[in-house]
């Protein structure tokens, strides 16, 4: 079960204007589960992307960056399937992953490159499009604003629940929209996760900031988390604008208009990827690490990833064990050639385990080992050797998630 997460109920997933949603169980793995979402997206609404960093990326992500490059506001369709990703498929899985956008196109009176495709499940196996072809009418005949919910679950491979969010803001007057889903479980990595993250928004701006609005929102919260260290071959992390909430037009991310929107967007983004690390694989803890004074983002980022990322870590966080030696060896090999092992500190949430690079003598084990029982857990060193910070999401590793992908493909 996901740690203190619940599912938005779909009355709370506001529909947003020029955006429907429709599903259908095609079997492309499994019978009898949902499996194929559509989306239909008005004319005019911009469309923008953030991809996996894996150089073995799928043929749909290499399909989309494709499409994408004609423009903005080109893309009128979204068909996305689970239970096969088209990865590892070669020449033949950038047909299929073509003829997936002609099935669709044709039946909505579309060019193909118009549609987006999009896979996630098992990886080197053949796409099965005649199976999605004819789960096509299915998923056009549901389409409606207000499916945000039934898309959410029909996008899910080993994620225990539907992940979704919506909130508005005020622009101009205007209520604002921003609605979103998202899936992962596992395989997640920053740059980016095993993760599909769809977000849009009625918001009125300008095409050409869409791209740099998705990318300031990934940073600051796909990639920002991590479940195994593993990249997937099939992230993708798509925002779409339909300029229909009726104020006045953003030309710039830098005026109040511009940041409040991109703050509503990175709070949606960071919900739905918060929700993929506390339904990680096995998890049973959700973990913050926040890295303080460090000399740039980066460096905290990279100390950060290194605490998040260690096996030994998250161990000892399933056991309960404040085996905290582990935290400061992982910040140790995190890369800093001039790291001052004298001036760190290290907290558990508020409990002060580490002063000056050595135990603080008033810290007493009992403490560390009430915290870590906590199903939310704050890590928080202090470099002292700067003003910037960083902070990181993950989770711990328990027997399960050997469990689930030693099983995952049978």
């Amino acid at each position: 079960m996901p740690v203190n997460y619940t599912t938005p109920a779909p009355e709370q997933l506001l529909p947003v204007p020029g955006v429907r949603l429709g599903v259908a169980e095609a079997g492309v793995r499994k019978a009898n589960r949902k499996d194929l979402v559509v989306m239909a997206l008005d004319e005019g609404t911009a469309v923008a992307g953030v991809f996996t960093s894996n150089r073995f990326c799928a043929a749909p992500v290499q399909v989309c960056r494709e499409h994408l490059a004609t423009g903005a506001t080109a893309i009128r369709a979204i068909v996305i399937n689970t239970g096969n990703a088209n990865a590892g498929t070669g020449a033949d899985g950038l047909a299929r992953a073509r003829s997936t956008c002609e099935a669709l196109a044709t039946q909505m009176s579309l060019k193909p490159t118009q549609v987006l495709p999009f896979s996630t499940g098992v990886i080197m196996e053949t796409l099965p499009v005649d199976r999605i072809a004819a789960g096509l009418p299915a998923a056009l005949a549901d389409l409606a604003p207000a499916h945000w919910a039934r898309a959410a679950e029909g996008i899910m491979t080993t994620d225990t629940c539907p992940k979704a969010a919506s909130r508005q803001v005020q622009i101009g007057g205007k209520t604002v929209t921003i609605t979103g889903i998202s899936k992962g479980a596992g395989m997640i990595r920053p740059n980016m996760a095993t993760m599909l993250g769809f977000v849009a928004t009625d918001a009125v701006l300008a095409p050409e900031l869409l791209q740099p609005l998705v990318t300031n929102a990934a940073n600051a919260s796909f990639n920002r988390i991590t479940i195994d260290g593993d990249t997937s071959t099939n992230d993708s992390f798509i925002l779409m604008a339909t300029g229909q909430a009726g104020h006045a037009r953003i030309s710039s991310l830098d005026s109040a208009e511009g940041q409040a929107l991109q703050a509503a967007v990175s709070a949606v983004a960071a919900e739905l990827a918060q929700a993929i690390v506390r339904d990680g694989e096995g998890a049973t803890k959700f973990i913050s690490v926040k890295i303080e004074g460090g000399k740039t983002e980066a460096e905290c980022l990279q100390a950060a990833y290194a605490v998040a990322h260690s096996p030994l870590v998250k161990t000892a966080f399933f056991a309960s064990d404040p085996n905290l030696g582990r935290i400061l060896a992982a910040v140790g090999y995190a890369g800093f050639d001039d790291l001052d092992q004298g001036l760190i500190d290290l907290y558990l949430d508020d409990v002060h385990v580490v002063t000056r690079g050595g135990r603080r003598p008033e810290y007493r084990e009992e403490d560390g080992a009430r915290v870590m029982k906590q199903a939310e857990i704050t890590v928080r060193v202090n470099l002292n050797r700067g003003s910037a910070q960083a902070t990181v999401w993950t989770c711990d590793f328990s027997y399960d998630y050997v469990r689930i992908n030693a099983d995952y493909r049978s």
